[in-house]
């Protein structure tokens, strides 16, 4: 009996279940499609010419001298990231063999809200780098305070750091500022020697998806960071086949086909040429399959795994947009949907009858022409929309018309899935009706 209990004791279901899906998984090193892996230099693919660049800039610092400013841009998934922190990490091992202490400092500045914030995370990285104490709180002293104490740490422990800004045009900081939060922070850090810092030569590396970045800094951060600029243009669908066969070996063998790498290198190059896209695609194919527990990855998974990932990124940019604003991408992308004539462009008049429909539907106020002009306008600059004014001669005058830049199911789908518009999933019908009627009468 003693014995019955133990084997029964000893039964752990839920290491069972992890044991189970580690032999399982279709994966042996998933590290290598995680965007934030720094690969092996033999594994980048069509960047030689922006290696050789940044090598040559970078080549400085082992020479005991000051790195110049880099500007690196292009659009996103273009190796901007990957390029330059590739460099800089093999930059520091050589710089360390000649005791050269190199290092550098990242900020992403799109989850930074402003220039005091850059300053504190600059502070606290340079600070567990260093091994010592932030000194200084985040809150309650003054950003020259906390500009002090980056200087301090800097100065003390290092000969070289490279500052990396990525996506550094996100950091705009607050609206009644006279000028944007990344002027002011690149302003001081390209002053970093007339400011007082000692024995370290300090660089800056932005990176942006902006080409005309520069014309929108101020004339004192312009006048003062003169970078050497790298451009990062898209990747080729065969630049893209060939960086996926070079990562290919994150799954065990026999698991993919060229198939499947060549779908995804094609899907990865229909907008532009993203290699975080179609890495990412191959992931979470790789994540499909594996869920399914199934034996490889196919086509029908890369497929899948688009369909997810372009529901994932539409969620995420619909988070920011306020109740009316979805309302109104809502009803465009419904009156796409659900017109029986499949209508191309969507008359602002009839989406707007819709909204005001829908409206009705959620019990909520419905705001006006002027407004819903306004929601869709933001829409708009979001991607999600396109817009453009035609006549329909000389009885109907000129009209706006709309048309919704994804797949409508998927921006219906998931807007739904806010608990605040989850009660249009249960009027579907209803919603077909107006849609269809609206069309009609304009017409």
């Amino acid at each position: 009996m003693n014995d019955a209990n133990s084997t029964e004791h000893n039964t752990d279901p839920i290491r069972d279940r992890f044991e189970s899906n580690n032999q399982t998984t279709v994966f042996k090193n998933k590290n290598l499609l995680d965007p934030k892996t720094i690969i092996d230099p033999d594994r980048i693919v069509g960047r030689d010419q922006q290696l050789d660049q940044t090598i040559s800039y970078l080549q400085a610092v082992l020479n005991g001298n000051r790195s110049p400013d880099l500007l690196l841009y292009g659009p996103t998934g273009t190796g901007k990231s990957l390029i330059i922190n590739s460099v800089c990490d093999t930059a520091a091992e050589l710089a360390q063999a000649e005791t050269i202490d190199f290092t550098t400092l990242e900020l992403s500045c799109q989850k930074i809200g402003s220039y005091d914030r850059a300053i504190y995370a600059l502070v606290k990285q340079a600070a567990v780098q260093a091994g010592e104490e932030i000194g200084v709180p985040r809150k309650g002293v003054s950003t020259d305070v906390k500009l002090d104490r980056l200087y301090e740490l800097i100065s003390t422990h290092y000969d070289s750091v490279m500052v990396i800004l990525d996506e550094v045009d996100l950091l705009t900081g607050s609206r009644k500022s006279e000028s944007p939060a990344f002027s002011d922070l690149i302003y001081q850090l390209s002053r970093t020697t007339q400011l007082g810092v000692e024995n370290c030569d300090v660089s800056i590396a932005a990176l942006t998806n902006d080409p005309s970045f520069m014309q929108d800094l101020d004339s004192r951060a312009f006048s003062s960071y003169n970078p050497e600029k790298i451009a990062f243009p898209d990747y080729d669908a065969n630049e893209l086949r060939s960086i996926l066969n070079h990562r290919k070996d994150a799954f065990k063998n026999g698991i993919l086909s060229e198939a499947v790498i060549k779908l995804s290198a094609a899907l990865g190059a229909q907008d532009h040429g993203d290699a975080r896209q179609a890495i990412g695609l191959l992931r979470k194919a790789g994540e499909i399959a594996n869920y399914g527990d199934e034996q490889e990855v196919n086509e029908d998974h890369v497929r899948r795994a688009q369909k997810e990932t372009e529901k994932e990124a539409t969620l995420s940019q619909m988070q920011g947009m306020s109740k009316h604003k979805r309302l109104a991408l809502y009803s465009v992308a419904a009156t796409k949907a659900y017109s029986r004539d499949s209508v191309d462009m969507i008359p602002n008049s009839v989406a707007y009858d819709v909204y005001g429909d829908i409206t009705s539907l959620l019990e909520t106020k419905c705001k006006s022409k002027d407004m819903f002009l306004r929601y869709i306008k933001e829409a708009e600059t979001y991607g999600f929309v396109q817009s453009q004014t035609k006549g329909r001669g000389p009885l109907h005058g000129v009209h706006k018309y709309y048309s919704i830049v994804n797949d409508p199911s998927v921006v219906i789908n998931t807007l739904q899935e806010d608990t605040q518009l989850a009660k249009l999933k249960d009027n579907t019908p209803k919603i077909n009706s107006v849609v269809n009627t609206h069309l009609k009468n304009f017409n």
